[in-house]
């Protein structure tokens, strides 16, 4: 899947690279210029390796209320929120943005997971009077985040993005064309997305470039993107949670689930897991001892005389911030605590939260 973006892309010589199944940018310029006008100002990134799927019909709400991990029955209109698609044992199929929109749900998930999300949430559709459609092939996305972010926005649409919570969104007009705009943060600074149709979606680009340029901001890349959420210690799908892993495991307890909500798919194992209060592994963030990032699934060892296998690395980046490597992974419940140093071949890996 490529991006529907790439004509504007290739045109600013960006250096693209496959995600997860989709051709996207991995940076447009150095990384220090990429990660400094994030940090300072305002920057511009592609999202496109989402799936978009609506649901419309009377029963929509309960319909998706009672297959998703989250309580979407208390989600208003114009809001929306996260939450997790899991099979009967409870492991991870796919994570969902759910947004409440006045006459269906827009639902985005990953595109490394379209088919089977799209396939999964059919199933449960039985008697109820609720319509499925795939929009990926209609829409695409980008976003803007950091300091400046807001300043861009309502240059763009006259939005005040400040008065937004996060996943709040609204239906307005960019450049005259129709956008669904998201408040949303990819790396933990004040940030927008915008959803638009795709034979739109290049010139709103070259539109908010404009204005992010003259903000003094940058187009980044995806490795920039990865360094930036790995510093504000924030997970992504699938790399650093999937099927191999339940939700207490990734530590999403507080972000994607609901223990009041009533049944779900996988609810049993969930409740399950939180009654017995603890997990075997659990994902946790780490700092490497050198710049360079270790390979996702590089093992790790305890220090001790045992020196046995007792996790491993999800995701790594050189974090600028840290003048070091930093990433994440599952580590055992005995080693997993903050400060806990453990060993890999190349180096050692301190636990940090």
């Amino acid at each position: 899947m490529d991006t529907p973006l790439l004509a504007e892309h290739r045109a600013a010589n960006a250096v693209l690279a496959e995600y997860h199944g989709c051709l996207l940018p991995e940076k447009f310029s150095d990384a220090a210029s990429e990660y400094r006008a994030a940090e300072e100002t305002v920057a511009l990134f592609d999202t496109n390796w989402h799936a978009i799927f609506s649901l419309s019909g009377p029963d929509r709400i309960r319909y998706l209320n009672a297959v998703v991990s989250n309580d979407i029955k208390s989600v208003g209109e114009a809001y929306g929120t996260r939450a997790l698609l899991l099979n009967p044992q409870g492991h991870i199929l796919a994570e969902l943005e759910v947004y409440a929109l006045a006459e269906k749900l827009l639902v985005r998930t990953h595109a490394s997971v379209r088919e089977r999300t799209f396939a999964t949430l059919d199933k449960y559709i039985i008697m109820d009077d609720v319509t499925l459609e795939d929009l990926t092939d209609q829409l695409g996305s980008f976003a803007v985040e950091g300091p400046q972010a807001g300043t861009v926005v309502a240059q763009a649409c006259g939005l005040a993005l400040e008065g937004f919570s996060e996943f709040a969104n609204a239906e307005l007009l960019i450049d005259g064309v129709p956008c669904h705009l998201i408040r949303r943060s990819h790396f933990g600074e004040p940030g927008a997305e915008i959803i638009a149709p795709r034979e739109h979606l290049g010139l709103l680009w070259q539109s908010m470039h404009a204005r992010v340029h003259a903000a003094r901001g940058a187009s980044i890349g995806m490795a920039t993107l990865n360094a930036l959420r790995l510093e504000a210690g924030i997970p992504w799908f699938p790399d650093d949670f999937n099927d191999t892993v339940i939700p207490h495991e990734a530590a999403l307890e507080a972000t994607h689930l609901s223990f009041t909500k009533g049944c779900y798919t996988g609810q049993e194992i969930v409740e399950r897991v939180r009654s017995r209060g603890q997990v075997n592994r659990r994902r946790v963030s780490l700092k490497f001892s050198s710049a360079d990032p270790p390979a996702p699934l590089t093992r790790l060892r305890a220090t001790d005389a045992a020196a046995a296998e007792v996790g491993i690395i999800t995701s790594s980046a050189f974090s600028p911030k840290g003048a070091t490597a930093i990433g994440m992974g599952y580590v055992r419940r005995e080693h997993n605590a903050p400060g806990t140093v453990l060993a890999f071949d190349g180096g050692t890996a301190t636990v940090t939260s």
